[in-house]
C-alpha cells in the first residue's frame, strides 16, 4: 500500500511539489484569509484527485 501511494508521488512530480508546499504553508504560514481559502481549496481538489488516482480501497 505504501509503495503504490510513493510511486504515485513519484509519477507527478509537479502535482506532489504544489501539494507539499500548499500544505506547508498553511501549516506554518498565516496567510490571509481569502489567499488561505484558495489555497485550501487547491489542497482539497489535489487531495480528492489523488485519493481517486490511488483508490486504494476496493468496495
Amino acid at each position: 500500500m505504501f509503495k503504490k501511494i510513493i510511486t504515485s508521488l513519484i509519477d507527478q512530480p509537479i502535482l506532489t511539489s504544489v501539494f507539499v508546499s500548499d500544505l506547508m504553508v498553511l501549516l506554518f504560514h498565516r496567510p490571509p484569509f481569502f489567499f488561505s481559502l484558495l489555497m485550501f481549496s487547491g489542497l482539497l481538489a489535489m487531495t480528492m484527485y489523488f485519493g481517486q488516482k490511488l483508490s486504494l480501497f476496493k468496495i
